[in-house]
C-alpha cells in the first residue's frame, strides 16, 4: 500500500531556487530611488523636493506637539476629567 513518496527535497531545492532567481531579477532589474531621483526631469525634482520638506516640517511640528504634550504636567490626568471636581 505504500505508494511513490513526495519529493519533499527536490521541491525544496526547486522553490528555493526560484525564489533565488526571482530575487536575483529583482535585484538587476529595479532602480534605486537615488537612480529614479536622477532620471526625473528637474520639474518633477523641484515637485519632489518640496513634498520632502513639506514631510520634514510636518513631523518636525508633530515632533514639537508631542515633546510639549509629555513635559506637560496636566498630561497624566485624562481629557474628560473635570478640573473643578479635583480634590
Amino acid at each position: 500500500m505504500s505508494g511513490p513518496s513526495f519529493p519533499w527535497l527536490r521541491m525544496t531545492i526547486v522553490t528555493a531556487g526560484l525564489l533565488g532567481l526571482g530575487y536575483g531579477l529583482m535585484r538587476a532589474t529595479v532602480p534605486t530611488p537615488e537612480q529614479t531621483y536622477q532620471a526625473m526631469a528637474p520639474d518633477l525634482r523641484r515637485k519632489v523636493d518640496a513634498n520632502r520638506a513639506a514631510r520634514l516640517a510636518r513631523e518636525n511640528a508633530t515632533n514639537a506637539q508631542a515633546t510639549a504634550q509629555l513635559n506637560d504636567p496636566d498630561s497624566e490626568t485624562p481629557v474628560w476629567a473635570d478640573a473643578s471636581r479635583k480634590s
